[in-house]
């Protein structure tokens, strides 16, 4: 009989009746019917679209591709799209941070939304919380559609946490893609999120990251991917979870973001002010473009959220096809990395003895979450018997001062592994939203664009090879006798470098735990 009640007491039904009152019960929350919103094709009198006719070649199905290699490049230009924009802007992210650059980006939205521009920005749920005042404020504008993907129907404090723990299935399910796409023809996909950090601009930590700008068709499959996920009855209006403003503290907060250009001097570049000055940056970047054929592959958002997340999602899928495909090398550039015993078999059957896999991740030292570092390092020997060369990043790496803009901020802090990107035979680019883990693989929505272009593939690879050099990273091993061991510039370490006893206490504490599916 007791444990018959221990068992009654902690089921998720009972828990729930608990802590109902307090909060809210975040299962209650009804899926949503929406009428479709749609926006399939470009606009046919825009700077943006008048580019392709520039150049791309007439009657290609092909699109045009350009790297944004530093957090400076990926700022300046999201801030001239937004200001070159004629009709919409659809902005697609999983954080979008209440900092300098998250205020002056929202700025410009509520700018271009003031010129008749129709902006739809939509939100995974879960860095959300504590800053709905911004988003209610852009919500509150005409011209502003703000959607909240998946939510928990308390938004702070205990009551949230709460809601977290008794809904833990379908809060798992994140929408972890990152896309921006102007006027249906120029679209940004990769792994930056919205925030100081990912552009360059935070004081003492800065993340090396990659996206790609894209001109042409792959634009519209973007547009596919976003209206999958504002379409879906997962994404609510802000307005049913959070109030919006009243009408004159409305329009006193759309001013004080529109006012948000008169701090640009303290960027590291200063965006550009006007329309006139915006289409002269992006028509230096269109020029660059290379053009190629690439497709673009995504995860549906699920119909029941709550149903297991057992099987690989369609960036896996695609992922594992190119592995297949793959002739001689594989170069991995994953900010977090866990490959557990399915995967790794998966790949025994995949690869071949002549194939060299690679991979760069975050060190204990670089990386942002223990707990992703301990997920990672409970299948480290395995992944390294497998034969895969593992380099994990330096905080102090001399790269970067070729990544990060400010160079004060590297003097000062610490550089992080963001990117994700994979490179097959120097020919094919797979890049986007995607961590080579498995909460990418079975859980998170995400994004990426598969590119032939072996011009673009040897760029991105011979980065990660130099982000690999010993400089740059240690590499991991194992001796004689199978111990871990991290050598770098002559230095041969036989434990995880670069921090103190405590934080290697807790990432191992925590990679005895089999919760690398969720991390």
């Amino acid at each position: 009989m007791p444990g018959q009640l221990t068992r009654i007491i902690l089921t998720p039904l009972s828990l729930c009746l608990i802590l109902g009152l307090v909060t809210g019960c975040a299962s209650a929350l009804q899926p949503m019917d929406h009428e479709p919103d749609l926006r399939r094709a470009p606009v046919p009198d825009s700077f943006l679209t008048d580019q392709g006719q520039v150049h791309l070649a007439p009657g290609s199905q092909d699109s045009g591709f350009q790297l944004l290699d530093t957090g400076r490049d990926a700022f300046l230009v999201r801030a001239a799209l937004i200001e070159a924009a004629s009709h919409h802007i659809d902005a697609q992210y999983y954080i979008w941070n209440d900092d300098a650059t998250g205020r002056y980006l929202a700025g410009r939205l509520v700018a271009a939304a003031d010129r008749g521009v129709q902006v739809r920005l939509l939100l995974d749920d879960i860095n959300a919380a504590g800053k709905e005042p911004l988003f209610a404020s852009l919500g509150s504008h005409p011209n502003i559609q703000v959607r909240i993907f998946n939510p928990a129907r308390s938004r702070s404090g205990v009551s949230r946490l709460l809601a977290l723990l008794v809904d833990f299935d379908r809060i798992n399910r994140r929408m972890h893609n990152k896309t921006l796409v102007v006027d249906g023809y120029v679209g940004i996909a990769g792994g930056r999120n919205i925030g100081d950090e990912y552009f360059d601009e935070h004081p003492t930590l800065n993340f090396r990251d990659r996206d790609v700008m894209a001109l042409g068709p792959m634009a519209g499959e973007m547009t596919d991917n976003f209206e999958a996920y504002w379409n879906s009855q997962w994404a609510y209006p802000l307005a049913d979870l959070y109030p919006l403003p009243l009408s004159e503290q409305a329009s006193d907060a759309l001013a004080r973001l529109t006012r948000e250009p008169s701090g640009t001097k303290t960027f590291q570049a200063a965006p550009p002010q006007n329309r006139q000055a915006a289409e002269t940056l992006l028509s230096g970047w269109f020029a660059g473009m290379v053009q190629a054929p690439g497709e673009l592959v995504f995860d549906p958002p699920p119909e029941d959220p709550e149903a297991p997340a057992n099987a690989r999602q369609n960036t896996a899928k695609a992922l594992y096809r190119l592995v297949e495909a793959a002739e001689s090398e594989v170069l991995i550039e994953s900010a977090y990395l866990i490959l557990a015993e399915d995967q790794l078999e998966d790949l025994s059957r995949l690869a071949h003895p002549a194939l060299e896999i690679a991979a760069i991740t975050n060190s204990l030292a670089s990386n942002d979450l223990v707990t992703n570092h301990s997920g990672y390092a409970r299948w480290r020997t395995e992944m390294l018997e497998q034969g895969i060369e593992l380099y994990e990043l330096r905080p102090g790496a001399p790269a970067c001062l070729k990544w990060v803009a400010s160079h004060s901020a590297c003097e000062q802090g610490a550089v992080s592994l963001h990117s994700k990107a994979v490179v097959f035979d120097r020919e094919t680019l797979f890049i986007g939203s995607f961590n080579v883990n498995l909460r990418s693989m079975y859980l998170n929505g995400e994004t990426v664009l598969i590119i032939h272009s072996p011009e673009l593939a040897e760029t991105v690879a011979n980065d990660i090879r130099y982000a690999m050099a010993p400089e740059n990273s240690w590499q991991v091993s194992l001796d004689e006798r199978g111990d871990l061991v991290w050598q770098s510039s002559g230095q041969r370490i036989d434990h995880e470098p670069g921090v103190g006893f405590w934080r290697r206490v807790t990432s191992k504490f925590l990679s005895w735990w089999p919760l690398e599916k969720y991390l």
